[in-house]
């Protein structure tokens, strides 16, 4: 039985040097070896978590894996949810937001309010992801994501092992070097269960009024919140300090 390490932001640095550059699979080993099982997966469906959900059901048959049900996803997204439950057989943990917040929310502002600011769209994102998240962490010593440095401007400073100081333990990245053709080479080769969308030019999946395709040579993320900032292209899941 693995034996669970406290989580800290000195082993959080250790590890990240002492695993720049490692494979995915040496990641998710270390990370596996210390924190199970109090690790969890938080698994949007994306084509990055796809790919590390097969990664980590290949080294741990039984993985806490959980998703977050915003209210406002693609069809698409659940039947993916089902494809990967049927594929895998699995238990995936569902977090919604909190029902009186969303009331709340939409009664005050409308259902569109995320597209008039900044501030109402990061509202958006607090109650309908980052409190969702913080029930689905409470307990755990570490959790894992499918981020990529590739992916955007914001995660360029991105390390394999990162202290995650809004939710007091350490994030995960294995993918963090891989390239997106990495990871579709990797769900091609095992023919996992993915988003159709990603195949209709889609790279990066968030909530339906959020998402949209991507032009060719946009970057990835253009299609997350078009009408803002790159530097403003994030959620909340994954604040600024844990950047660089």
């Amino acid at each position: 039985m693995p034996i669970t390490i406290p989580p800290t932001a000195r082993l959080a640095e250790d590890l990240g040097r002492r695993y720049a550059g490692a494979p995915a699979e040496e990641v998710l080993d270390a990370a596996l070896g210390a924190f199970h099982p109090r690790l969890a997966f938080a698994c949007s469906l994306g084509l990055e978590d796809v790919a590390l959900l097969d990664l980590i059901w290949r080294r741990e048959p039984r993985p806490r894996i959980f998703f977050l049900d915003t209210g406002r996803l693609n069809q698409e997204t659940y039947d993916t949810l089902a494809a990967v439950r049927a594929r895998y057989g699995l238990p995936v943990e569902v977090y919604c937001p909190r029902a009186e917040a969303v009331q709340a929310l939409v009664t005050a502002k409308g259902p569109n309010s995320f597209r008039d600011s900044l501030e109402n769209r990061q509202e958006c994102c607090r109650i309908r992801k980052v409190e969702p998240l913080g029930r689905a962490l409470a307990g755990a010593a570490a959790w894992i994501t499918g981020l990529r440095r590739e992916q955007s401007s914001t995660r360029g400073g991105l390390a394999p092992f990162q202290w995650d100081e809004g939710n007091g333990l350490v994030k995960v990245s294995p993918l963090a070097d891989w390239s997106l053709d990495q990871v579709w080479a990797y769900v091609r080769a095992w023919d996992i269960p993915h988003n159709p969308l990603h195949d209709l030019g889609y790279p990066s999946i968030g909530c339906a009024p959020c998402t949209r395709a991507v032009r060719p040579g946009e970057d990835v993320r253009a299609g997350r919140w078009w009408w803002e900032q790159p530097e403003h292209k994030e959620c909340g899941l994954h604040p600024s300090k844990e950047r660089s």
